[in-house]
């Protein structure tokens, strides 16, 4: 993948873009491109949203883009370094451009993988720097992928290792599985090697764990290293001294790392109830509440995108169907509520999403609860998120659900240490699913249920008698009022006053209450496309699925974006959804069914000014995000 023609040894370069731009010429000169400004664009764009310097000298710009016409490399050295905004802070002398077309199946992550396993390895790494020949630059990659790369250096440096046991065992972990893991690794297993010290490193990559601990292994090992910024199989190492700490310190402190685990500098992992072999956060101990409960929301929420995202997408077809099958004016009041399963057909892709939709809540809270208390904590969560939607509290009372369920799970776990060895069996599969799911039935149903219902139904009261005169004023509180727990009570309130008020005649409140729900995830969607150094990688790559939500009328699709960060998210979206109802009512809209999105325009009194409202609200939504949002950390 890599031709003489995208190779440039002692490149001069004066800056970071100037360096990007000269790897996209030389990508350009492979053939690798159709569209080379598009290639250059999605470069920048993946570089505002996360330095590719990985440290240690190294950097790796990367796209997958429309402007790839085959996927390549590039390469090119610059030894004495220029700054590149590395991780490390340190100058960048070694960079591997990589470009892979739009529908590669992620094929350039592969390669990232794959290289960054490779040029981990220092020796490697110094001696492309200092290749003067294409030639001779190529075969040190060859040499290194068929496993013969061997320099006079380090052929007889390294002493071979004499313990009859591994003495160091490792994990490493990213939340995406791609570069910084198998980089981890490498660095780990190439600096225990120069030592003579024997190593094992399990890697925890998005293919699922590789290369896996065994119990033997773990008893016999002299020192443990767990270098992951994602939760990871903790409790077999319960007694064990671990020194645990974030994969980039795997990259760049990798002889520190192992001096600690082997001086016995690391404290004593314990499991709590000793769950062995489970799943769980490691030892937060050194972090700040914060951010432990954002690693445990995360946990929540990246298990609960896929329900949200399939579900919501079978949703809109249904109403898509619908809206070209059936004629809404046509139909008496009392069957417009219907919509959306009208037709068979529609009927089957609404009942599908639905069932989708409705594992939404369970699986945030029980995914919430396994984090903080391992897989004990699943089925309390589970239970919890399943009453928080039967009682109406929704969205935010699942969360609350996830967090107490893992906390009461990890209570159980220590009140019942004391029990005789004889019966720790059946804690874990008697003793806190039994006593866990009790107790958080008891809370859903007992506390957080009740004052959200009785919130829920003051607003449904107070909006239902608020006078008719202040149209533009509850245009804005319904609007906003959408936009605040997006499908939780709050949310509910508001959608339920406007479908009464609409089966009364009144067309006006439903229509402002549906352009302040379908605000949030444009506003999402567009702040993602025009603000991508306000979010993380990966919720780039997903801000365009809200398109389809917002249009839709599916506010959940903002969900998980609110979730990561709702000081930051939840008050734009309310902006702009409470403009978008304000909007509406100033210009007189009006809606005749409950439902559809953009569906359902036919049925809209002044649809033109309709959409302008909804797409005013969006980017005012997306401006305060841009103004708002902080960028994701490193």
């Amino acid at each position: 993948m890599l031709k003489n023609a995208s190779i440039d040894l002692g490149a001069h370069v004066k800056d970071k873009q100037d360096a990007i731009s000269h790897l996209v010429d030389l990508m350009d000169k492979g053939g690798n491109l159709k569209d080379k400004a598009q290639y250059l664009k999605d470069v920048q764009a993946r570089e505002a949203s996360g330095t590719t310097g990985l440290g240690d000298g190294i950097a790796t710009p990367h796209a997958k883009s429309d402007g790839v016409k085959a996927p390549g490399l590039a390469a090119m050295t610059i030894p004495e370094g220029i700054d590149f905004q590395s991780m490390d802070g340190n100058p960048a002398r070694l960079f591997f451009a990589i470009a892979a077309p739009s529908g590669g199946n992620d094929e350039h992550l592969m390669i990232l993988s794959k290289l960054a396993t490779m040029i981990m390895d220092p020796d490697f790494k110094e001696a492309l720097i200092k290749a003067t020949t294409k030639e001779e630059f190529l075969k040190l990659i060859d040499d290194k992928e068929d496993g013969k790369f061997q320099t006079p250096e380090s052929a007889d440096s390294a002493p071979a290792p004499v313990s009859d046991h591994i003495q160091i065992l490792a994990v490493t972990a990213c939340p995406t599985g791609i570069a910084h893991t198998f980089m981890a690794a490498e660095s780990l297993e190439q600096h225990a090697k120069k030592r003579g010290i024997s190593i094992k490193v399990e890697t925890n990559g998005s293919g699922g764990a590789k290369n896996v601990l065994t119990a033997e292994e773990i008893a016999k090992a002299d020192g443990i290293i767990v270098a992951a910024d994602k939760n990871v199989a903790m409790a077999r190492f319960d007694g064990k001294k671990v020194v645990i700490t974030k994969v980039a310190d795997g990259i760049n402190k990798a002889d520190e790392l192992i001096d600690r685990a082997l001086g016995g500098q690391a404290p004593v992992y314990h499991a709590t109830g000793g769950d062995a072999g489970g799943e769980g956060a490691a030892d937060v101990s050194n972090e700040s509440i914060g951010r432990q409960a954002y690693k445990h929301l995360m946990n929540g929420v990246s298990h609960m995108l896929p329900f949200v995202v399939g579900g919501g997408i079978l949703i809109a077809l249904a109403f898509l169907i619908d809206g070209f099958m059936v004629d809404l004016n046509s139909l008496p009041a009392e069957e417009r509520g219907n919509f959306g399963s009208i037709t068979p057909v529609a009927a089957f892709f609404k009942n599908t999403g639905g069932a989708a939709f409705g594992f939404m809540l369970p699986v945030l809270a029980g995914f919430i609860a396994m984090s903080i208390a391992d897989r004990p904590g699943l089925a309390a969560g589970f239970v919890g998120g399943a009453l928080s939607g039967a009682n109406g509290s929704g969205f935010l009372g699942a969360l609350l659900a996830g967090f107490l369920a893992g906390f009461i799970v990890n209570w159980l776990k220590k009140a019942t240490e004391a029990l005789p060895d004889a019966l720790a069996g059946i804690r874990p599969i008697l003793i806190y699913p039994l006593l866990g799911i009790f107790i958080i039935g008891i809370i859903c149903t007992l506390i957080i249920g009740p004052p959200i219902a009785a919130i829920n139904s003051w607003m449904i009261d107070s909006l239902s008698n608020m006078d008719p005169s202040a149209k533009v004023l509850m245009g804005a509180l319904v609007g906003g009022m959408m936009a605040i727990d997006m499908g939780g009570p709050i949310n509910k309130a508001a959608y339920v006053t406007g479908v009464g008020l609409l089966t009364q005649g009144n067309y006006y409140v439903i229509a402002a209450v549906m352009a302040g729900g379908m605000v949030p995830p444009l506003a999402i969607a567009f702040a993602t496309m025009f603000f991508k150094n306000k979010f993380t990688e990966n919720e780039v790559k997903s801000g365009p699925t809200n398109v389809v939500m917002g249009l839709s009328f599916i506010t959940e699709g903002a969900i998980p974006f609110a979730a990561a960060d709702p000081v930051h998210v939840i008050p734009p979206c309310v902006i702009g959804s409470a403009l978008a109802g304000a909007l509406v009512m100033m210009f007189g809209c009006t809606l005749m069914a409950p439902h559809g999105g953009i569906f359902v325009v036919p049925t809209i009194g002044n649809p033109l000014m309709y959409l302008v409202a909804i797409f005013a609200g969006a980017a005012v939504g997306a401006v305060a995000l841009g103004m708002f949002k902080k960028a994701p950390q490193k």
